[in-house]
């Protein structure tokens, strides 16, 4: 435990209450008096009288028994809003708990507030028109990523030790890697999505945000498990964190491969995940081999799937709502509702196909595929579509070019934290086998181990 509590992981924080020697009721009065103070805009919504209701009778023997945690405004909280950062449902109230919800309060957790996203977590950036610009706690001048900006800002920021995420395109791992968490993308279905669960795309996957991987094998514990309202939901697995650390890797078969074969990734980057790869290879008794790997990006596929899910959504709403739309999120619905059509449906289902062939033919030679998690480090917070990797112009669709083959193929992948390059952090990624997310923990807990990482940002004001 450090001297200071708030920058503890949560495992410890929660030690400490067990303990005697810290009070769930004081620290969510600091945990408050963090956010209020804060210049991250990490929070959008507190729910402040509810949360001391539930610290004063917390059951700090539950798995999170009176610890403070953010709650992603993308996932209900019954009496909440449920704006989905957008101006289009600025008036909409959530009506129940979402199943992750449900579990972590069953779990002891002490719900604060919503943390915020980017609108409809569509955009790879930590702006939107109803809540405004939210910080990286590493530079205030730098964006989270998205679309779990506000969860990623609020706990490498020191304001909670942990808060939900959601990664439908990198939106765990594209913050984790500029915020210096571990962020973990589990096999799709592992954590439910219900209520009412959206079927289609079938490419996100709910998580956390978090500053240790015990804590994620925790939240794992807890939140992991088959749920009849999401139909694609897994059978539950047992043991995430009494089983960290436990499995076999030496031997195991590693690639690496920065840019995936597709993406545009700075040098600096690309030397830094190379060096921090080979030394996880050595640390772990990997065997790293050689093998080619050119996986496509698929941002055009993944869009045109999420687009025509999102217009569904809006029902009604579309297109009234255009004007409360950010341009990006505005101008994405207008062209593909212009111009798509069952042709191009049918294609983009073929490329999701092929995506996962080429994915599939990886893993038949590796274990595990390594690359960088974002192609470049932090870029300025009010950008709303990045184009720039280093002095090299790309097009936006290079920033999702590392994360979205994981979401189509529904590959479990993590991102951990590698060092700094020009005192920002840089995250890799390591995709895993399906069902093998209990392997991706052990690596990321060897890196842990080996090469720690600040749990907070350096000169996180609280």
């Amino acid at each position: 435990m450090p001297d200071t509590p708030w920058a503890a992981d949560a495992c410890a924080l929660i030690d400490a209450y067990r303990a005697g020697d810290r009070s769930p009721k004081e620290e969510l009065e600091a945990t408050l008096d963090a956010i209020a103070a804060s210049e991250l805009n990490a929070f959008c919504h507190l729910d402040a009288e509810a949360a001391r209701e539930c610290a004063a009778v917390a059951d700090v023997a539950a798995p999170f028994g009176g610890l403070a945690m953010g709650v992603k405004e993308l996932d209900p909280v019954a009496g909440w809003p449920l704006t989905e950062a957008s101006r289009a449902f600025a008036d909409r109230v959530a009506e129940q708990d979402a199943t992750v919800v449900s579990r972590l309060r069953g779990s002891g957790a002490v719900l604060v507030g919503q943390t915020t996203s980017s609108e409809f977590g569509g955009l790879n950036v930590s702006v939107s028109l109803l809540h405004g610009v939210t910080r990286n706690p590493w530079d205030l001048t730098k964006t989270t990523g998205g679309s779990s900006a506000g969860s990623s800002a609020a706990v490498a920021g020191g304001l909670v030790p942990l808060a939900t995420g959601g990664d439908g395109g990198g939106s765990i791992r594209i913050p984790a890697g500029f915020c210096g968490l571990v962020g973990m993308k589990g096999t799709a279905g592992r954590i439910p999505r219900g209520p009412r669960t959206v079927i289609g795309p079938l490419t996100v996957v709910l998580g956390c945000m978090a500053r240790s991987v015990r804590d994620v094998a925790r939240y794992f514990d807890v939140c992991n498990g088959n749920d009849a309202r999401d139909p694609y939901s897994l059978p539950r697995v047992e043991g995430w964190e009494r089983d960290l650390g436990r499995h076999d890797l030496g031997g195991m078969r590693m690639a690496i491969s920065p840019a995936l074969g597709s993406a545009v990734v700075r040098a600096e980057v690309e030397e830094l995940v190379v060096e921090a790869g080979e030394a996880l290879a050595r640390d772990a008794g990997l065997q790293l081999v050689d093998v080619p790997v050119q996986l496509p990006s698929l941002s055009a596929e993944w869009a045109i799937s999420n687009l025509a899910t999102l217009v569904g959504e809006l029902g009604d709403r579309y297109p009234g709502c255009l004007p409360d739309l950010t341009t990006e999120m505005a101008f994405g619905l207008q062209m593909a509702s212009q111009v798509l059509n069952i042709d191009m449906v049918a294609k983009a289902e073929v490329n999701r196909t092929a995506a996962n062939e080429a994915m599939a033919d990886v893993f038949d030679q590796v274990d595990f595929l390594l690359c960088a998690t974002n192609p470049d480090v932090a870029y300025p917070a009010d950008c709303t579509l990045n184009t720039k990797v280093g002095d090299q112009t790309v097009g936006p669709e290079n920033n999702g070019a590392l994360t979205i083959p994981a979401n189509i193929s529904g590959n479990p992948a993590v991102s951990i934290p590698a060092g700094l390059v020009e005192g920002l952090p840089v995250g890799m990624q390591v995709i895993g086998r399906h069902h093998c997310d209990a392997l991706l923990l052990d690596l990321a807990a060897v890196v842990e181990r080996e090469r720690p990482w600040p749990l907070v940002a350096p000169g996180s004001p609280r």
